[in-house]
């Protein structure tokens, strides 16, 4: 009984994979402002190596949270980086509270020292 669930298993396994295609269009299309583009997880500084690893993959290039706040606002600013009005104060209640689509942010996932080095980085000197 055992040997013939495992053999039923591998012989799924060897069933071929077909290529599927994408479905129509149905005239509602949702155009990423990023398109084509591939992550920089490049950094110039401890504290930007830090950004990057902690929210990078949500926040730079193509993540979830740049593309969402491209909707919301201009896309040239949608970077956090790129933006100039961000404070510690706000970077940090927003990682620790969560804000909108962006889950809150567990101490256990990033140190209260990483997350102030992560909120300098991010406000640029700005202090609230």
């Amino acid at each position: 009984m055992k040997g013939a669930a495992i053999m039923a298993g591998l012989a799924l396994l060897s069933v071929p994979v077909i290529a599927q295609t994408p479905p129509a269009a149905t005239g509602t299309q949702v155009v990423n402002p990023f398109r084509g583009v591939m992550q920089d997880r490049s950094s110039h500084s401890p504290d930007e190596a830090l950004f990057v690893e902690k929210c990078g993959m949500c926040h730079r290039q193509m993540g979830m949270g740049t593309v969402l706040l491209a909707r919301r606002m201009v896309p040239a600013l949608a970077r956090l980086e790129a933006r100039d009005d961000l404070t510690t104060e706000y970077v940090t209640q927003a990682a620790r509270q969560g804000l909108g689509n962006m889950p809150r942010i567990a101490r256990g996932e990033v140190s209260d020292a990483q997350l102030a080095r992560i909120a300098a980085y991010l406000a640029k000197g700005k202090t609230p």
